[in-house]
């Protein structure tokens, strides 16, 4: 009980002290995740400017089924340039997935990547369209 409280206000006290600089706290919480998750987890800002996203997720899944597991990596790429995603989005997908694989050190890890392309209208959130496409990770 005691070293829990005493994380907290150490916690407490170096994120009050950086408050007035969000940067730099956006940078911690990435590099603490990547150490967690693996270098690369995060995707990089050439996937962003391939699509121009305005938002970029990862979730990494792992289920068991029959004796099987399935493994698969869901990168969301969220709010692109329609003038680039209307051109052949798969070949944009497919360019997206390599980029990451490449990037992401445990990517050997997974069997499959899904790229999800999801658009939101600006003005009304809840109208969500969105494109999906998988490939295997030993065709990279």
């Amino acid at each position: 009980m005691r070293s829990k409280i005493l994380l907290l206000l150490i916690l407490s006290i170096s994120l009050s002290s950086c408050s007035c600089n969000p940067e730099n706290i956006a940078k911690f919480a990435f590099k603490g995740m990547e150490a967690m998750m693996g270098k690369g987890f995060m995707p990089s800002e050439e996937i962003r400017m391939l699509g121009k996203f305005q938002g970029m997720n990862v979730n990494l899944s792992k289920s068991t089924e029959n004796d099987s597991t399935t493994s698969t990596i869901f990168l969301k790429l969220e709010n692109g340039d329609p003038l680039v995603l209307g051109n052949q989005p798969e070949v944009l997908a497919r360019k997206c997935a390599e980029l990451y694989l490449r990037d992401f050190e445990k990517a050997e890890e997974y069997q499959q990547i899904t790229v999800q392309f999801i658009q939101t209208d600006p003005t009304n959130p809840e109208n969500v369209a969105m494109q999906e496409y998988l490939f295997d990770t030993k065709d990279f």
